[in-house]
């Protein structure tokens, strides 16, 4: 098995639904990650395809110039994705409870997570699904910083570091014959270095993992 039962536990086992039942209509990440995932978006996704966004929210990274012929969109909270102004389409699913996705086979060029994959707790039968609903030669791209909902991250996630965690993800691409072997991106912080020596932080660090369905 790709993970043991003890690393996909999370410290609140409460259902999903009911942690996420009121929208946050907040952001995750700053600034410098979200123009990093923009640009990165920019440069690997292709115009007037089928997009996925999985795991959801109110805001979308992708870039304003961009069309797309249809972006679906997935999350666990309807109102957040409602005002998501980019999404032609959405449904709302717990993927821990039901890994299945509803839509068909081949059917999207790209496949989007944002900072959600450390609260799958069966990655396996998601990446698989992911590999299903891509066309060949479509693209997954898995984004993460080291930021998170600690009592709904799996064990797997909080226990490792952060470059543990790219090559968690790595392995979840990896468990999945047809996808290309994963391509990894790290960028630090866009946070311009005079404030970093004014302690004002280090901004979030970026994470990326990439794979293309063969």
């Amino acid at each position: 098995m790709l993970l043991r039962p003890n690393q996909r536990q999370k410290l609140d086992d409460t259902d999903d639904q009911l942690f996420y039942a009121y929208p946050r209509f907040v952001t995750h990440v700053d600034d410098g990650f979200i123009q990093q995932l923009t640009d990165l978006y920019r440069d690997r996704l292709k115009p007037n395809t089928r997009i996925i966004d999985m795991m959801s929210s109110w805001v979308s990274h992708l870039p304003e110039e961009m069309e797309f012929a249809h972006i679906e969109g997935h999350g666990l909270n309807a109102e957040e994705l409602a005002r998501n102004p980019r999404l032609n389409h959405y449904f709302v699913q717990n993927l821990n409870d039901n890994p299945q996705l509803p839509l068909p086979d081949q059917d999207f060029d790209a496949v989007l997570i944002c900072v959600s994959v450390q609260y799958l707790q069966y990655p396996e039968a998601i990446f698989s699904e992911i590999h299903r609903i891509l066309k060949p030669g479509g693209i997954a791209i898995i984004s993460f910083s080291n930021r998170m909902f600690f009592q709904k991250a799996i064990q797997a996630w909080r226990d490792a570091s952060e470059v543990s965690r790219v090559e968690l993800v790595k392995h979840y691409f990896t468990s999945v014959p047809g996808f290309t072997t994963p391509e990894v991106i790290v960028r630090q912080s866009t946070m311009p270095y005079f404030l970093q020596l004014m302690g004002i932080g280090a901004g979030d660090p970026f994470y990326a993992v990439i794979a293309y369905r063969n």
